[in-house]
């Protein structure tokens, strides 16, 4: 294997790289997710201090804007990209040998940070390899992206299987991305600091990031609620003791449908994929809300999933052609809506859930994914007009 990666043509060891950190990152954001409900019984929360705790993450990502901002316009992509993938697997060591609720906000807080700078890092990197190929490959990085969370949850269902304490989890997985991250730094694409478009213009929003901007922030409260919410849902809801069955159908529906999200683009067109997008998380949602069962719950949060994919990747490329700002600077400027919706969706679940149920919270995710319809179709008609 490692004779045919030398072998390889830079840009091919280049997109192989950065694929791996994809991967990786997936692989640490399920790897937490998916024991949220270990956390939640371990400090006795109830559905809105949860919702409280959960703050602490899209509050810091936001805190987070300037320094991303500066660093895309100051660096190489792949120097934050390297140096906040290692404090991502620090934050989640600490997550998982936090005893306080102090503790716990403050290892989020470091995590949340953390992730805002590595997801910018690569996505600008992606955008940059996508200029080297003729065929669309953006929507495969964010397809490895959930592969690697797919398999974060595999693991930890089988952690809660067996018992296996939390912080031996958490830190074991830690260490192994790290090891991973570091062998493959030097692959990674250099040079890509772009020469203009890097400064941040503040006044009148700019209306191609604004319709893109509440794309992703309607897509955030739906993905983020579902990765924060899906597996307290199947043990509060669907009364499941192997919580994880739910989240782990949605992310390999998510993983399964970017794989394919960049021959569909192809295929059908971007403006019908937010659609379809808008019509399977409406769908999805409603069949676990009114059939709060198992087996119609998994088919639910899967069509979610498949709903949830094509968004992030399509979004973010669209970015990547503003003639205003640099790829890295408009992904920042666009991730700030979605850590808004971060922000917004899950907390608000988790009070509406403390007040009139989890089932019925749900249906916020509903009104969200409806949403895409109409921003998508104001997007496409100024994108026409310009």
């Amino acid at each position: 294997m490692l004779k045919i990666y030398f072998k390889m043509p830079l840009k091919a060891k280049q997109r192989a790289a950065l694929s791996t950190y994809f991967f990786l990152s997936g692989l640490c954001f399920a790897t937490w997710a998916s024991r949220i409900p270990t956390i939640k019984d371990f400090f006795n929360f109830d559905e809105a201090q949860l919702g409280t705790v959960l703050l602490a993450m899209p509050i810091s990502s936001l805190i987070g804007l300037p320094i991303s901002g500066w660093l895309v316009s100051k660096f190489d992509s792949r120097k934050p990209l390297i140096v906040a993938m290692l404090f991502l697997t620090l934050a989640l060591t600490f997550i998982g040998f936090a005893d306080t609720p102090f503790l716990l906000v403050a290892a989020l807080s470091l995590y949340s940070f953390s992730s805002r700078i590595l997801y910018i890092s690569m996505n600008t990197q992606s955008i940059t390899i996508q200029k080297k190929y003729t065929k669309k490959i953006v929507g495969s990085f964010h397809g490895l992206w959930s592969t690697g969370g797919l398999l974060g949850v595999v693991l930890s269902t089988i952690m809660v299987k067996y018992n296996i304490p939390l912080h031996i989890h958490l830190a074991t997985i830690a260490i192994f991305i790290a090891i991973i991250s570091l062998f493959i730094f030097s692959y990674t694409l250099k040079n890509d600091k772009s020469t203009f478009g890097n400064k941040l213009i503040f006044g009148k929003p700019d209306p191609f990031i604004f319709y893109l901007g509440l794309l992703v922030f309607f897509a955030a409260i739906c993905e983020g609620g579902m990765f924060d919410w899906s597996g307290v849902y199947f043990k509060e809801v669907i009364n499941e003791p192997i919580f994880t069955y739910g989240y782990l159908l949605f992310t390999a529906a998510m993983a399964f449908s970017r794989f394919y999200s960049d021959r569909l683009v192809e295929a059908i067109g971007l403006e019908k994929i937010y659609i379809f997008s808008s019509l399977l998380i409406a769908v999805g949602i409603l069949l676990a809300i009114t059939f709060p069962y198992f087996y119609p719950a998994l088919i639910g949060f899967s069509l979610v999933g498949l709903g949830t994919a094509a968004i992030f990747p399509m979004t973010f490329m669209l970015a990547g052609t503003s003639k205003k700002y640099s790829p890295g600077m408009a992904i920042s400027i666009i991730s700030t809506y979605a850590t808004v919706g971060m922000l917004v969706g899950p907390p608000l679940v988790g009070y509406v859930a403390h007040a009139f149920g989890l089932k019925n919270a749900f249906y916020i995710f509903v009104v969200a994914g409806l949403l895409f319809i109409p921003l998508s179709q104001f997007f496409f008609k100024l994108q026409k007009k310009q």
